[in-house]
């Protein structure tokens, strides 16, 4: 009896003395820096991928250890059901711990991508072509076929693009950033529309939206975006057409070689506010937010004349005969 106590107490031991082994071997694991096939390893984790196939992704992708340590690593921590789908990127001296709480944390890896204000459609998919890691899922659809996609089908897709900077998982597609854009306008103009002012001449979120995009295309002050937007309101209340370049420009597209010229202006087109009364027939850029309220709250002002003064300000005149000196005085070199 007292020989099988004596043996049961040594196994008893041994498998102790085995299960503190082992508990420091992983220990010891868990605390390693992991061994990489590169400086840098990058991953990105779709939704609903399992655990056992987060880790064979990672071996694969350049973390040198067995699949097997990792899955049950994650296994063991009792949070494999809490890894975060996204884009991950790791370095040398990352640990078998840290990597798990990185993707438990969602500590993903983005890229950015800026919107400028003025900016027309053309040029924001240029940036989204440019982007690093983004899937270019609009690449060959139309204007139309965006919008479509958007949940916007039949609306004009010039100027509906809030700009800013729309950070984004590497692997995502661009249509998910433009999403984001689309909807960061919406909810900004219909905010702006609510607080527009008594007896505006505008009829719809719309008509602001394509007025703020002409404010903004005819100064980069914020201080004279007001009193500019109040310039034109005047002309819609009275009938005067707007006579503003930059519609111009946009209604000549690839056509514009940086010089706009008489006969330009002498063309009818949809866009020729110079031959046409009222607002053009869609946003010529994206508006940014202090043009979105200039054009919902415009300065009071008596101005119906506006010109460059080349140094980036505007003189504004009540009368044509003012308009005509200041036009000579600042773009003509006249006395």
């Amino acid at each position: 009896m007292r020989r099988t106590l004596r043996v049961l107490g040594s196994l008893v031991a041994l498998l102790l003395a085995v299960a503190a082994l082992a508990g420091a071997a992983a220990w010891w694991w868990l605390e390693r820096a992991l061994p990489l096939a590169a400086e840098r390893v990058e991953l990105s984790i779709e939704p609903g991928t399992s655990p056992r196939a987060v880790a064979e992704a990672w071996v694969a992708a350049g973390v040198q250890t067995d699949a097997r340590l990792l899955y049950e690593w994650f296994r063991w921590s009792g949070q494999a059901r809490r890894i975060r789908a996204g884009s991950y990127e790791v370095e040398a001296g990352i640990t078998p711990r840290a990597l798990l709480d990185k993707m438990v944390r969602g500590d993903e890896t983005l890229e950015q991508v800026r919107f400028i204000e003025g900016w027309t459609l053309r040029q924001v998919r240029a940036a989204l072509g440019q982007a690093p890691h983004l899937r270019p899922l609009t690449r060959t659809m139309s204007d139309a076929e965006l919008m479509a996609a958007l949940g916007s089908p039949g609306i004009p897709a010039e100027g509906r693009f809030f700009p800013d900077t729309y950070s984004y998982s590497r692997g995502v597609s661009d249509l998910t950033v433009l999403r984001r854009a689309h909807a960061a306008m919406q909810r900004r103009l219909e905010a702006a529309w609510a607080e527009r002012a008594p007896d505006l001449p505008l009829r719809s979120p719309e008509e602001a939206l394509i007025l703020a995009s002409i404010v903004e295309k005819e100064t980069g002050r914020e201080d004279e975006r007001g009193r500019i937007a109040g310039v034109f309101v005047n002309r819609l209340r009275i009938g005067m057409p707007l006579q503003t370049d930059p519609t111009v420009i946009y209604g000549l597209g690839a056509a514009f070689d940086g010089n706009l010229r008489r006969r330009d202006l002498e063309t009818d087109g949809p866009f020729n506010t110079y031959m046409r009364r009222g607002l053009p027939p869609t946003p010529i850029a994206l508006p940014g937010l202090a043009s979105l309220r200039a054009a919902v709250r415009p300065e009071p002002t008596r101005a119906l004349y506006f010109v460059a003064r080349g140094d980036g300000s505007s003189a504004f005149s009540e009368t044509l005969a003012d308009h005509n000196r200041a036009v000579n005085r600042y773009q003509r070199a006249g006395p």
